[in-house]
């Protein structure tokens, strides 16, 4: 899937999962997410609406805070998941 498809696809969630206290087209793509209101309880809410929307399961090696510190991190968890 092309870069831009999947970052759309990650900014979606985000907006729906992550209660961010500011908007998610707002952020960079490097920014950070927690410094921008995800807490703890909406990252695990965030990663289980990315396992479903991609279809796949993030192995335990990646369920940890940098994974999903930004949309570029969580790109590249979904790649290393995608093909793990």
């Amino acid at each position: 899937m092309e870069q831009l498809a999947v970052d759309q696809k990650i900014r979606s969630v985000l907006d729906q999962h992550a209660r961010l206290a500011v908007g998610i087209d707002d952020l960079d793509s490097n920014a950070d997410l927690y410094s921008a209101g995800m807490t703890s309880l909406s990252s695990v809410n965030v990663m289980l609406a990315l396992e479903e929307e991609f279809d796949l399961e993030f192995p335990e090696h990646l369920l940890n805070r940098s994974t999903f510190a930004s949309v570029e991190s969580i790109r590249r968890g979904i790649q290393d998941a995608d093909h793990g």
